[in-house]
C-alpha cells in the first residue's frame, strides 16, 4: 500500500485514465519502468513520490545522479536527486526546508535533493546539468521535457560546446564557443 497526497493521487488517476489503465496498473507500470539501467537494484520510487507530494504538479521531472547512478556508491553514500520544478516556483531555501523538515531515506541512504528549473531551450549549460546528462537516471518525466533537455546537453557535449576539465583532481565543466 502506498499513501500519497490528494493532489498526487488525482494526477496519477488522470495519467492512468489517459493511458487507458487502472490506477494500480498505471502505478505498477511506471514504477517498474523506473528501474531501467538498474535491473539488479530497486529504483528509488519513494523519493519520487515524496517530491510529488511536496511539489505536486510543479514537478517537471526527477533524476537520480551521482555515485548511486554511476554504481559507485559505498556504505554511507547518499542518493543525489535532481528535482526539476516549473519556472513559476521560486527556488528558495524555504522551499528546500519543506523537504528537510522530514528527511527522506531510501535503502539506508539519505536522499539529498537539489531543486532546479529546466534550462531554457537554446541556452547551453554546464556544471550540474552536464553531470546529470552523462550519469543521471530519469525516474520521473511524464511530459518528456526533462529527457529532451538532457539529450540536448549530451549533444552539446558530443559537439564540443560543453567540455569537461580537471583542476587539482576535481572535474568541472565549461561552456566553449564552437566556430
Amino acid at each position: 500500500m502506498l499513501r500519497v497526497g490528494s493532489e498526487v493521487h488525482a494526477r496519477l488517476r488522470d495519467l492512468a485514465r489517459e493511458a487507458g489503465l487502472s490506477l494500480n496498473a498505471y502505478c505498477v507500470e511506471r514504477l517498474s519502468a523506473s528501474s531501467i539501467g538498474h535491473a539488479s537494484r530497486e529504483a528509488p520510487a519513494g523519493p519520487v513520490v515524496r517530491a510529488l507530494d511536496l511539489f505536486g504538479r510543479d514537478v517537471i521531472g526527477v533524476v537520480a545522479f551521482g555515485s548511486w547512478a554511476r554504481r559507485e556508491d559505498v556504505s554511507g553514500s547518499d542518493l543525489d536527486l535532481l528535482v526539476v520544478l516549473e519556472d513559476r516556483v521560486p527556488l528558495t531555501r524555504t522551499l528546500l526546508r519543506r523537504w528537510d523538515d522530514s528527511p527522506v531515506e531510501w535503502n539506508g541512504k539519505r536522499v539529498e535533493p537539489q531543486l532546479a528549473h529546466l534550462p531554457p531551450p537554446g541556452r547551453t549549460v554546464a556544471g550540474l546539468w552536464a553531470e546529470v546528462a552523462i550519469d543521471g537516471i530519469v525516474l520521473h518525466d511524464p511530459s518528456l521535457r526533462l529527457s529532451v533537455r538532457l539529450a540536448r546537453v549530451r549533444r552539446d557535449i558530443a559537439e564540443g560546446r560543453i567540455v569537461r576539465r580537471t583542476a587539482h583532481g576535481q572535474p568541472y565543466w565549461v561552456f566553449r564557443e564552437v566556430a
